[in-house]
């Protein structure tokens, strides 16, 4: 009897897809931060900093934003209903966390959160998504249309999954991109159609540049399904106008294409021009249902004033698709088996939050309005700071928590990294890391690499990273 005595498993032989695409944000650089974190706790003092701070992903509360004491209250009761029967609960937990909790554990399947749920989620905590949506955008929402998920990640591969059949098949996508969908895209045998946005607009989407791009895919023979429409923007920080949304929302009607409508950060705007408007709401506005255009929109926990990424809840809301197809989503969906129950009950606390007159009512809005007017003291302030800095120009933040600058690196730093063999983005991003012990993403891991020539002074401008400023101050 012989053996083998090669590794059967080598990076030529797994999945080809898996290596076409990099996640930067979690990229060469993010490990390279935990290497470096992991010296400095064996021997402190052996860099220029004490810690890394980590601007590579947005992740609030590890930056110091502080929890919701409702979310996690009722979180709490959840986990050790026990805890509702003792005489101290009432000096523990407020009377609206007591009673929701109680609510929602008896709708848990065995009256606790251990087992196994519907792999679309606990119905009453979908209905609670429902009524939410319904009184945000004043049109009604059904259960039967709501999925949570794992996070907003987790409901966007499961519509990729759902939508590509074949290289062929097509997504337009924004650029710069957050690399979840060039990647998942990627991953389940589609194409990506990148639009660009308009830097000199304020990252704005221009209608004319995205027919442009129709255009061209099905020329080359591309079928292209569906808009990926990021609301306020991922990595640019933009929110969009509603005259905007109403130009997306004809044209995909027109061309027959699905809107995906990512809207994570729907509670993080800072301008007081603008406010965010999911794109339902600006459909069924126009006086179209579910026969005329199709629209998958997500949302998570992670983000807003909430900022509870561990916990991986989310959901996303599918409407215009048959029911046959319905059931072929939930079909996939029960691969998993089901979306963790913690994110599925935070999700439902998200959307339906203490109401006044609850006894938790004013420190709940108190948290909420803190945590948002010092994610807008500091997005003006990293605005600022970005704009007054020599070399470094950065368009106006609405929204979301990243901001997007471009630097003009001088012709020596862009032979040194040519010496070093990367790109000029690359370089600065791992100097300002080694350096300075601050861990940022290139421009490049978004897919806005494109080289600027300064006329000016004569220096070449490359897109370098994104920032986010999610921690609490």
């Amino acid at each position: 009897m012989s053996y083998n005595k090669t590794a059967n498993i080598t990076a030529e032989t797994i999945n080809p897809r898996v290596k076409m695409f990099n996640y930067e944000p979690c990229g060469e650089i993010a490990r390279h931060a935990e290497r470096l974190q992991e010296e400095l706790n064996k021997n402190p003092g052996s860099r220029p900093f004490q810690e890394i701070i980590y601007c590579n992903l947005g992740n609030p509360q590890a930056l110091g934003q502080r929890p919701i004491t409702f979310f996690r209250e009722v979180l709490s009761l959840c986990d050790n209903p026990a805890l509702l029967h003792r005489d101290e609960a009432h000096l523990l937990f407020s009377q609206c966390a007591m009673k929701r909790a109680r609510k929602i554990i008896e709708a848990m399947p065995g009256r606790d959160s251990g087992p196994y749920t519907p792999s679309q989620g606990i119905k009453s905590l979908r209905e609670s998504v429902a009524d939410g949506i319904a009184g945000r955008d004043g049109y009604p929402s059904r259960p039967q249309d709501i999925f949570l998920t794992d996070g907003a990640s987790s409901a966007i591969n499961l519509t990729m999954q759902i939508l590509i059949r074949s290289e062929e098949d097509a997504f337009l996508c924004p650029l710069p991109e957050y690399p979840l969908y060039s990647g998942s895209i990627l991953l389940h045998g589609g194409t990506m159609v990148p639009y660009n946005l308009s830097e000199d607009g304020d990252w704005g989407l221009e209608i004319f540049e995205v027919k442009r791009c129709l255009e061209e895919a099905r020329i080359s023979g591309l079928t292209v399904r569906a808009m990926v429409v990021i609301n306020p923007g991922n990595p640019t920080g933009q929110v969009l106008s509603v005259t905007n949304q109403e130009e997306i929302v004809e044209f995909c009607r027109k061309e027959g294409l699905v809107i995906l409508a990512d809207e994570v950060y729907q509670d993080n705007v800072y301008v007081e021009d603008k406010k965010f408007n999911s794109f339902k709401k600006v459909a069924r506005s126009l006086g179209y249902n579910e026969d005329d255009i199709s629209i998958v929109s997500y949302h998570s926990v992670s983000m807003g004033y909430y900022g509870e990424c561990g916990r991986r809840g989310g959901y996303m809301e599918i409407c215009g698709f048959g029911e046959d197809v319905m059931g072929e989503i939930c079909k996939v969906a029960s691969l998993t088996l089901c979306p963790n129950i913690g994110g599925q009950i935070l999700t439902s606390l998200v959307m339906d939050t203490p109401k006044i007159g609850d006894d938790c009512f004013e420190k709940f809005l108190a948290e909420k309005e803190s945590i948002h007017s010092s994610l807008v003291k500091r997005a003006k302030t990293l605005e600022k700071a970005f704009s007054s800095l020599e070399g470094v120009t950065c368009n106006r933040i609405e929204g979301a928590i990243y901001l997007f600058p471009k630097i003009h690196l001088p012709a020596a730093a862009i032979k040194a990294a040519k010496t070093e063999g990367v790109s000029p983005d690359i370089f600065y991003a791992c100097r300002l890391l080694n350096d300075a012990g601050i861990a940022v993403v290139p421009g490049s891991g978004f897919h806005q690499v494109r080289l600027i020539l300064s006329v000016k002074e004569n220096q070449c401008g490359w897109e370098i990273a994104y920032s986010t400023f999610s921690s609490d101050c």
